[in-house]
Parts: structure tokens; sequence; C-alpha cells
């Protein structure tokens, strides 16, 4: 014991400012691929992978073994290299997270005063069409695009460029008739495209869910808000219930009031901060995800 606290008092004395934020930083770059990492399949990787690695080398300094010592140092370095191939999808999502950290300011529409009420109209029209349909029991995908462009997606589909509205929604989601099937694109205030094939999520969270009755269109809704930062409002067509997707989490069972209060809480305008203590907020926004409300 004695000998444990003279390694710790001489670490501690060969400590500076320097070391301190050396591995300030280490442990930020190391919470932050946690963080993005949580609640998808990588986790389980991850953790199969450090143990594989921390057996290995206790075995091979406990027991002296040179030629699987040799085996062990010359396939670990291989790893490193399956690692990206791996956590492939993940890193695209870190990646395009950082890369849109600083334009997530609201959405696509001007903060102009008529921008602003065109697009609260069309929230309204969104939220209108959801209650209807969701009494009907019709299924439904509406996805709204935000600052990442959608027009890959969007032509996948049957172009319509047509103002939004509650009656054309109905009328696209209408059981059997040839928009059904697929997504609705909105673009600020128009319906872009419908019958739109969206991504399907790989992230595992349905499948861990108490609840069985989501199926292709909540994971095509978690799989483009994956995929981008679109806004994706799912009804379901076994339930009547609707969810809304955005970054990779579901809210679900929601009523009208709380869906157009969350899609209204999206496009308010956000002012950018002007202090050093707004952009370690912005920082902590970006590593830190809100929980998913059940």
């Amino acid at each position: 014991m004695a000998y444990l606290i003279n390694e710790l008092l001489f670490i501690f004395q060969r400590l500076d400012w320097l070391s301190v934020l050396d591995l300030f930083l280490v442990t930020m770059i190391f919470f932050g691929i946690l963080m993005l990492l949580r609640d998808t399949q990588a986790v389980v990787l991850m953790r199969g992978v450090l143990l594989v690695i921390i057996v290995l080398i206790a075995f091979t300094s406990l027991v002296n073994l040179p030629a699987f010592s040799w085996l062990v140092r010359t396939t670990l370095p291989a790893l490193v290299f399956a690692i990206p191939v791996i956590f492939a999808p993940e890193i695209r999502r870190a990646l395009e997270r950082l890369g849109r950290a600083g334009t997530e300011s609201g959405g696509i529409i001007p903060r102009r005063e008529a921008a602003a009420e065109g697009m609260q109209r069309t929230i309204r029209a969104i939220v209108n069409a959801s209650a209807r349909l969701a009494a009907r029991q019709h299924g439904a995908l509406i996805v709204l695009q935000r600052t990442d462009n959608l027009s890959d997606y969007a032509r996948t589909g049957v172009l319509l460029n047509a103002d939004v509205s509650p009656e054309l929604l109905l009328q696209i989601f209408y059981p059997n008739t040839p928009l059904h099937d697929g997504a609705a694109i909105i673009v600020g205030t128009r319906v872009v495209a419908a019958a739109c094939v969206m991504p399907l999520s790989s992230s595992g969270i349905l499948e861990r869910s108490p609840e069985r009755q989501m199926g292709l269109r909540h994971r095509a809704a978690l799989g483009i808000s994956e995929a981008s930062d679109a806004i994706a409002v799912v009804v379901s067509e076994e339930t009547g219930s609707i969810s809304i997707a955005h970054a990779g989490r579901m809210i679900r069972r929601l009523d009208a009031e709380r869906l157009e209060n969350i899609l209204m809480a999206f496009y308010r305008p956000v002012r950018l901060p002007s202090s050093p203590y707004g952009i370690l907020t912005r920082m902590q926004s970006f590593f830190v995800r809100k929980p998913r409300e059940e």
C-alpha cells in the first residue's frame, strides 16, 4: 500500500497544466465517442472488441507463450484497420453531426416574418392532417427537410411541388392509392414529393422496445433522422398513434397539441450565442442527446 501511495504521489508531482489539459482532451474524446454510440448496436460490438483485447493482453502477460504472443502482436494491428469498417455507420453519423454543429439553427426557412407565418401554417396543416389520419388509422410518414438536402430521396418518389394542405396529405396517404406507400417530403411550405423511399434504421432501438406495433414506417422515420437532420412524423396504421423522430430518437404517443408544440420548437428562430458560455452550451448539446420518451 505504501508503494502504491508513493507511486501516486510521484505521478501527481509530475502533473502540470499541459498534462491536465492533455488528459481532459482525451477524456472528452472518449466521452463524445461513447455518447455518439449510445443506444446503437455498435455498443455491443465495442464491448466485445474490448473484452477480446483485455483477455488477450492478460493471457499473454501472465503466461509465457511465445508463439501465441507473436500471433496476438501480429493480429491486433489488423483490428485497428477493421474498426472503421465495423463502425462505419456510426462514424458517418458522427461526422455529419459535427458538420451540422454550426448550422443547426432551426430550419431552412429564412428568419423573416412572412416566412415564419408560412411555416406556422404548414405545421398546423401537418398537425391537422396527422390527427385526422390517426383518427381513421391511416398510416403516414411525413418528412420535413431542415438544413440537409433531401433531393436524392425526393427523386425516388413522385414529384408534386404543391402547397401543403391537410386535404392533400389526407389524399396522399389514403389507403390503396398509388402514393400511399412511402414518405411525403416537405421543404418549407411545399410538398415536393410523395411515395419516397427512406433508409431503414439499423440502430436496433425498435427491436428493444417493449411494444411490437412499430413496423417499416417507424424504421424509415428513424432511418432518415439518423441519416440527416430531418424531422419525421409517423402515424401508425395499426394503432393510430402519432410519433415524431429526430436525430435517431423517437417520441411516441403524441396528441395534436404536443405534436404542434414540438414542431414549432424545431422551427422557432434561434439567436446564435455571443459569449463563450453560449459556445460551451452548443458543445454540450452536440455531445449530449435528449432522453427518449416512451
